[in-house]
């Protein structure tokens, strides 16, 4: 068992910080939507609340990544010659230190999440405990190519609709919209990761998504679910639903065009050709995402 003292700098690498933009995006881009359609009166908007969410959702994602990969090891999904981070692998943490981060880490998004409920009301707590329920089945779910949806419905729906209703004191439905783009970008980080991880994950005996469909069909879904967040945002500005704004969110073609050719190069050079395009997801999620944001801001102001 590993004993020794570990530095401030291999507890945040143990929780991947990077991921983090997945948890984060969709919270703070449902403020910024709510201020938005808010109008004049942003003072019926409960900020704290909002920032109390943001910063939860984040305990329980890093809870998550500890959790799956505790799982992971136990499994031999992730072993020495796996791409990802080698806390486990590498030596950096044992099992059992992994595992009891991911606990603690757990208790304290619960409980904050408990006293948000008793704050703001019982419908959070039926969100909460989907979120939950996501967080600690993940790796079964994962594990039986049911991890797309679940990422899904754990960082868009649900915390687009919990963002929501602690902010402005109900469930705002047409929020919901922001589920989607924000979402599928989201979903693309783990099938990034799990179609670079094909061949190692079918040795460990189980199934992902990526896996199910091959090789040729994993590249056609990565640039659906890259560019289709795109081609809705402008539909929602030509319906009204978003801001004419929102349509600042295209400068994010940039980074995503360098995703792309990435994945494209999987096809001719293998796997290793898109080692850190996970990564590079997580970051297009945050410019994506902030550009979204802000274009409500700018419609609100103007």
């Amino acid at each position: 068992m590993n004993n020794r003292r570990h530095t401030f700098k291999e507890w945040i690498i143990a929780v991947r910080p990077w991921s983090f933009p997945a948890s984060a995006m969709p919270v703070i881009a449902t403020l910024g939507y709510l201020l938005w359609k808010s109008g004049e009166t942003p003072a019926g908007l409960d900020w704290g609340y909002g920032l109390w969410a943001l910063a939860n959702i984040i305990i329980f994602h890093a809870a998550g990544n500890t959790w799956s990969d505790y799982f992971d090891f136990r499994k031999s999904v992730d072993a020495e010659d796996t791409f990802g981070v080698k806390t486990l692998t590498g030596g950096m943490f044992s099992p059992e230190e992994i595992k009891r981060l991911s606990i603690g880490l757990l208790a304290v998004a619960v409980s904050a999440g408990i006293a948000l409920m008793c704050l703001t009301g019982i419908p959070l707590l039926w969100i909460g405990l989907g979120g939950l329920a996501c967080s600690l089945l993940y790796p079964a779910l994962k594990y039986n190519a049911l991890g797309d949806l679940v990422i899904f419905m754990s960082y868009a729906i649900l915390p687009t609709l919990g963002t929501s209703f602690v902010t402005s004191g109900e469930v705002v439905w047409e929020s919901l919209w922001l589920a989607p783009p924000i979402g599928l970008i989201t979903v693309a980080i783990l099938h990034a990761n799990n179609t670079r991880d094909t061949a190692t994950d079918r040795r460990a005996h189980i199934r992902t998504f990526a896996m199910e469909i091959g090789p040729k069909a994993s590249r056609i879904t990565y640039y659906a679910e890259i560019l289709v967040p795109f081609i809705w945002v402008a539909a929602c500005c030509i319906a009204g639903i978003f801001p004419v704004w929102s349509l600042i969110a295209a400068v994010a073609l940039v980074p995503a065009s360098a995703n792309l050719k990435m994945m494209k190069r999987s096809g001719s050079e293998g796997m290793s050709a898109i080692g850190t395009l996970d990564e590079m997801t997580a970051r297009l999620q945050m410019v994506f995402s902030l550009l979204l944001t802000l274009s409500f801001i700018i419609a609100y102001a103007f």
